[in-house]
């Protein structure tokens, strides 16, 4: 396989030694975001007061552009973004009056961004949440239309891969036919965006989609997105001047305004300096022809030669019986070890780490994630860590 390390030197130069596993958490950033992050300080004293108009103007649109290719999405214009997932997430939320009823459907495998503030939501009188487990997954899907048959929600909010599994929810398709047009569908494609190949050109006019930089996107933290259905007339209760940018310099109107586009869910002033870096890798990954297709299957490459070297190493806790789920078919970018406790995974974690091996966890789940930095040699230095462990 190619490799593709060249491209990582700053990163890599920082951490010798060190076998990254753990990109899921925290993807390394590719060499070209060095000179993006310098640029929107050159754009910045350039335009000085008017540095939004090259932002707005030029930087916004060629993002929503790259996106929308990487995404297959047919309205580029619909594309938002945030500082965080969190922001976007609470202006759906604050469409809803908190005067009526709300009734949410979602799982137990969702990120503490959304599952913390709907927790915090069920306080108030006339929330209510029905959350599906996610296990067991084989019967996932079937418990998932059963609930959507079962009562008619406001709100459904599913991941489109689980942060703490790595398991895929089974495909839109298999059941968005079935949900009332009245019903708002969010789907979190945080560990989906850039890792598994989506198409949204479908679902464009019917889904939200929120996703960002930090992850497999490669750009680190300051750059969330969402894909707005097409023709959406919601009012975020919860806005700020960016969603009625044009109208700016009018008179203020009776009524507040919101832009046509995806921007009527926008905030207010933002840094952008993470919308140039994320600009700067999608047009890296356009200049050497590197496609999302590509990199799935290269990762399931290297998945399997992960799989053939823990059955060589016969860890007693980490080896292939332990795995949470591995269907490459239906997986993300990271597996997942079920060990017998949280203090035991732990210990086995920190054991790696003094190992030169860094991975992360979440309770009694270890995670081992998979980057374009890796090559299969690499995994190597983990053999010998769980030798030595």
């Amino acid at each position: 396989m190619e490799s593709y390390k060249q491209y990582y030197r700053q990163f890599l130069g920082q951490h010798p030694g060190i076998l990254h596993c753990s990109p899921h958490s925290h993807y390394y950033w590719p060499d070209v975001t060095r000179d993006a992050q310098l640029a929107y300080w050159n754009d910045s004293a350039a335009g000085a007061d008017h540095k939004w108009d090259v932002i707005f103007g030029e930087r916004i649109p060629n993002v929503q552009r790259l996106l929308a290719e990487l995404l297959d999405h047919p309205y580029p214009e619909q594309f938002v973004f945030a500082a965080n997932t969190h922001e976007l997430l609470y202006r759906i939320i604050s469409c809803f009056a908190p005067d009526q009823p709300l009734r949410i459907l979602t799982t137990d495998g969702e990120f503490h961004s959304f599952s913390r503030q709907v927790q915090r939501l069920e306080e108030r009188t006339g929330v209510h949440v029905t959350r599906i487990p996610c296990e067991p997954y084989d019967t996932f899907a079937t418990r998932w239309q059963a609930a959507l048959q079962a009562h008619e929600f406001d709100l459904i909010f599913t991941s489109q891969v689980f942060f703490n599994s790595g398991v895929q929810a089974p495909p839109l398709s298999d059941w968005l036919a079935a949900v009332p047009q009245r019903t708002q569908v969010v789907v979190d494609g945080y560990h989906g965006c850039g890792a598994i190949p989506t198409r949204l050109r479908d679902v464009a006019d019917r889904i939200f989609y929120i996703a960002g930089s930090y992850k497999y996107l490669q750009a680190g933290e300051g750059c969330c997105f969402m894909a707005v259905p097409k023709s959406c007339a919601l009012r975020p209760e919860y806005t700020g001047w960016f969603a009625d940018f044009a109208n700016l310099a009018k008179p203020r109107q009776a009524t507040v305004g919101y832009a046509d586009d995806g921007y009527r869910f926008a905030g207010a002033t933002m840094d952008y300096t993470a919308l140039y870096r994320l600009e700067a890798v999608l047009e890296w990954w356009r200049s050497i022809g590197l496609t999302v297709e590509q990199i799935h299957q290269r990762v399931q490459k290297l998945q399997l030669a992960f799989l053939s070297l823990l059955d060589e190493a016969q860890h007693p806790l980490i080896h292939r019986q332990a795995l949470l789920r591995d269907e490459q078919r239906d997986h993300g970018h990271f597996f997942t070890f079920v060990l017998p406790s949280a203090e035991q995974t732990a210990t086995v974690a920190a054991a790696l780490r003094e190992q030169g091996v860094d991975t992360d966890y979440r309770g009694n789940r270890l995670r081992f994630g998979f980057a374009l930095y890796h090559d299969i040699a690499d995994y190597q230095q983990l053999k010998k860590a769980l030798e030595a462990i």
